[in-house]
Formats: C-alpha cells, structure tokens, sequence
C-alpha cells in the first residue's frame, strides 16, 4: 500500500538524523536601535519538539470546543516568522487540515467567507489582528506562543502520511481575487508527495563545504505556497534557513547573513534581489559575497536587461524557476547552463521531470519588452502551458478547465528543443514584486462602473509593483485632476475594500491623470498597452513608489 509522505513525516526524519544541526537562525534584535544583536540557532530537534508540543497545545483547546480531527483549521497569520512556522506544522501534526489566509488579506468578512466556503470549523488568528471573541461565526483563538503555556497532555494521533491520494492536506489560496475574493487550493497527500519530489531537486545542495551545512534565507510568507515549499526542500537535504527582519531586508542585513549565518544560496523574488544588485555595482565587497553563493533562485518576475548582463558578466550563479500556487514549480533552469555566460540561459526553462506539460498554440500575441523578443523571432508562435490532467501535479478538479487540465493562461517560446522562454499572459493578470497577482481587468471594470461619468478610458499598471497604479484619461476637458483622483478613489473604496493588500488602491498617490489619447495603443483595436504605459511613464510610476535612481 502506497503511504504518501508530507513535511512533518520528513522533518521528524531529519530531526532523528541531524537533532543539533540548524534548521533556523533567527535574528534577535535590539528592541531601541533595531540593530540585530545575533542569530539564534534553532536545532531541527528543538523544532521538532516545539511542533509536537504546539499540537498538543491545540489539540487541547480544539477539542474542548468540539473540534474534531481532520476538521479545517483556519490559520491567519504573518507566515514569516519562526513561530509561524511551527503553528503550520503543529496544526496539520495535530491531525486538522490547516487552511493559510496571510495577513495581506486583512478583511475579517473575506476570511470567515472562506472559510464557509471550506466548511472551516475554527480561526487562529495574529494578535495583530481584533477578532472579538463570540461575535463569529466560529471558535477564534490567539495565536499565542505555546512555549510559554504550560504543557499539554492531549495524545496526538500517528506522525504518518496518508494511504489514500486524494485526501486533503491543507488549503491555499490564490494569490490574487476573483469575483472579490481568492480561490480555495486545495493540496492533496499525492499532490503534495509530489511537490516533495520536485523541491528536494531544487533545494539539493550544489556545491561540497566541507562539512559545512547550506544555508539560505527566508523568501516570504509560509501561508503562500512559495515559502512551504522551499522550507520543505531545505528540511529534505538538513539545510539551513535564516529567517529575515522583512521581506525587502537591506543589503547590509544580507552581508550579515553571510558573515554571521554562512549563507550559501538564496531563494529571492527579482523585485528584491534587484536592490542587491544594484548595490553590488559599486560595493565590490557585495559582489564578490553574491559570486560566490552556489546560486541564486528566483520566480515569480522577471529581471531586467540590465540586471541580467550583470549577473553573467559577472559570473552569479542564477537559477530561474517559473511556477504558481496551483501547481508548484514547473520550468527551471538546466542545471547545465548555470555556469554559462549567455543571457539566454536566464530565460530558457525546461519542464520538471514526471510531469506531463503541453505547450499548444495559441492565436493572438501577448505583450512583451523589446529584450525578450530579442531572445526568439518575435513572430514565432506563441504556446500555452497546459498542465495536463494525468500529470502528478495537475491541482484540484476545482481549479481545472472544462477538459480537465489545467490552463496556466502563460504563454511561451520554444527557442530550442524543450527550451522554452516566457513571453507574458493571454489575460489581465499581473504580479506585485512579491510575485502575488492582481486581475488589473476586475479593477479597472470597476472604475469604468463606478466611475463612467469621469473618466473616458483607464488601465492598471504595476508589474513588479508593491500594489497596482491606475492611469485614467478623464471624460471631460477641463478636470481638476487632484478632485478627479479624491472623486475616483471615494467610489472604489468599497471594491478594494474586499481584496488583498498587494491588489489595493487606497491612496490618490497611486491615481495618475493623463490628458484625453496619452495612452499607448495597439494600431488595430485602440486597446490601451499596459505594458508600453509602464514603459512610457517609467518616471512617474518610480516617483510614485518612491524608487530612488
């Protein structure tokens, strides 16, 4: 009989094999100057114990209101902390299927709802966050550190996987709303065996230390599906993960990282690591600490040109991954073009090995930058990836198209034999610079409803963004642009109200008015080009987030 293995099954493994080796270094920080005053050493068999004696902590509160084993556990917190992390691990060791809301998702109603939707039966929920107690639909508790409550003495049922496939693990979210809140993901035991096999290639240590232990830093939140499923490679291989003071760390935090830590690679989106780079061009220390890690893994994003020539005339070991909540990693970097120089080896992906990917025409064209048409004829033909229904990680029927796969809506070039390179979306999304999406189409449908009697044509930019940016050309000549942007953003709020907080408008900052037909458009529909308007207003959008040059 098949046995399905998960995250706990592998950590308790690797905390019987290496109990004092880290598994965390976690800053301890100045509580007046923020300086970090060192690196606490989490052993894989402190963290171990630590997820059995929270499981026993819940255990005993769930079941006192009732709450059964394999009921649905809402979990509302930061994911970026060390005790976040053993609140995930311990409900799920508790037995219950934990479902992760992050706190970018601050609207109690929008939790409760999913919830609903998932027949959720309870909420542990940030202190950050007021839920008042008996006024919801469902026992609620604080997410308080169990170390410091007195030891339970409930059982917990066998650390083992599951014989059937099919049944539910935990619950993800999309990263981006539809019809005003995000879909249910849910994870299956075979999914999830799967997810194991693929992120145990990507996190193999790359490079003999000898002895030394590969150590990384933490990439974003454990309640979305990137940081799970790095730290559930990192614990396969015994690896280290430093846990960072915010997601956007400076580059003098990093440089601490590897003096104090002994970093060896990093798992990054590119909004971020751009800052690095652009620090190391005139910090030579920097660059030769980047050169030297095993690699540097980036997804989500693309980087720019600039970034790109950087990092191969300089001999930084890049590893792109492409992939999305619903399936996990899907193309990667040949592992034989790491040490390569050309830049085409940043972009060339190939599938992971086991699944069964389809890659099918498609009419129309998808925009791009004119570096990424320098890469392949710009008149190729472009192909959507299809995750195909008997592919071992094809997600939820739920989540499927009408013929039963998967339709990722990315669309590629297949610049060589089972090489391919990303060349944008057939649809409305975009990603913030945390790789999250927003569906700028439902946002700017909502202004043209809201807002027809103002404005004449609008479109929503931010790629890479940290929240989206709305260019509007008004309806009528004349306007006085700063009411304009007060009258757009008063009827919005409502809308915005619902979404995540990388999907929000909630400032006038982040409404530029431009006069009637300043817009970029396409030459045979009049379309507004989003990408040509990021392009076009690159000045203004960087003023607006207050990038610095």
């Amino acid at each position: 009989m098949v046995s399905y293995r998960t995250h706990l099954t592998v950590l308790e493994q690797t905390a019987a094999r290496y109990p004092l080796s880290p598994a965390f270094r976690v800053p301890r920080v100045d509580p007046v100057t923020q300086a970090i005053l060192d690196w606490d050493v989490v052993t894989y068999g402190q963290f171990w114990q630590d997820v059995e004696r929270f499981a026993r902590y819940w255990t005993e509160k769930l079941t006192a209101d009732g709450v059964v084993t394999r009921s649905i556990v809402g979990l509302w917190i930061g994911g970026t902390t060390y005790v976040d992390a053993v609140h995930i691990y311990s409900i799920a060791r508790a037995g219950y299927i934990p479902q992760y809301f992050s706190l970018r998702l601050p609207n109690p109603d929008i939790i409760f709802e999913l919830l609903e939707k998932s027949n959720g039966r309870a909420l542990i929920y940030d202190a950050s966050y007021a839920v008042v107690p008996g006024q919801t639909p469902l026992p609620t508790y604080t997410a308080v550190d169990a170390r410091t409550q007195p030891a339970a003495e409930a059982s917990l049922p066998p650390n083992t996987g599951s014989s059937d496939g099919d049944d539910t693990l935990m619950i993800f979210h999309t990263s981006g709303s539809t019809s005003g809140r995000p879909k249910l993901v849910p994870v299956s035991y075979s999914w999830w065996d799967f997810a194991l096999t693929k992120i145990h290639e990507h996190m193999k240590p790359q490079r003999a230390h000898n002895g030394r232990q590969d150590v990384t830093v933490w990439m974003g939140s454990m309640c979305h599906f990137g940081q799970s499923f790095m730290l559930a490679g990192m614990i396969q291989h015994g690896s280290c993960t430093v846990q960072f003071t915010q997601q956007g760390f400076s580059s003098d935090e990093l440089v601490d990282m590897f003096h104090r830590c002994g970093l060896t690679r990093m798992n990054i989106f590119p909004t971020f690591l751009a800052e690095h780079l652009r620090n190391s061009r005139h910090n030579p220390k920097l660059l030769a600490l980047l050169q030297g890690l095993d690699q540097i893994l980036i997804s989500g994003l693309t980087l720019s040109p600039e970034d790109e020539e950087w990092i191969h005339s300089n001999g930084i070991r890049l590893v792109n991954c492409y992939g999305n909540t619903e399936v996990g990693s899907m193309l990667v970097t040949p592992v034989s073009s790491l040490d390569t120089r050309t830049t085409n080896s940043v972009h060339a992906l190939t599938p992971v090995p086991g699944s069964k990917y389809l890659f099918v025409p498609v009419d129309g064209d998808a925009e791009s930058t004119d570096a990424e048409a320098s890469y392949a004829n710009a008149n190729a033909q472009l192909l959507e990836l299809i995750v195909t229904a008997e592919s071992p990680d094809c997600p939820d029927r739920s989540l499927r198209h009408a013929d039963g796969d998967y339709h990722t809506g990315d669309l590629f070039l297949e610049v060589a034999p089972g090489q391919y390179v990303y060349r944008g979306r057939n649809d409305d999304w975009i990603k913030s610079e945390n790789s999250l999406r927003c569906d700028t189409k439902a946002i700017e449908d909502n202004v043209l409803s809201t807002c027809a009697d103002l404005v004449a044509a609008c479109i929503v930019t931010g790629n890479g963004r940290a929240s989206p940016a709305l260019f509007v050309e008004p309806a009528g000549a004349g306007a006085d642009h700063e009411k304009l942007r007060r009258d757009i953003l008063r009827r919005i709020r409502p809308f915005h109200a619902r979404r995540y907080m990388h999907e929000r408008i909630v400032s006038t900052q982040f409404i530029l008015v431009v006069p009637a037909g300043t817009l970029p458009r396409t030459a045979t529909k009049g379309n507004i080009r989003r990408r040509a308007v990021e392009e076009a207003f690159k000045t203004e959008l960087d003023r607006v987030y207050g990038v610095a040059h």
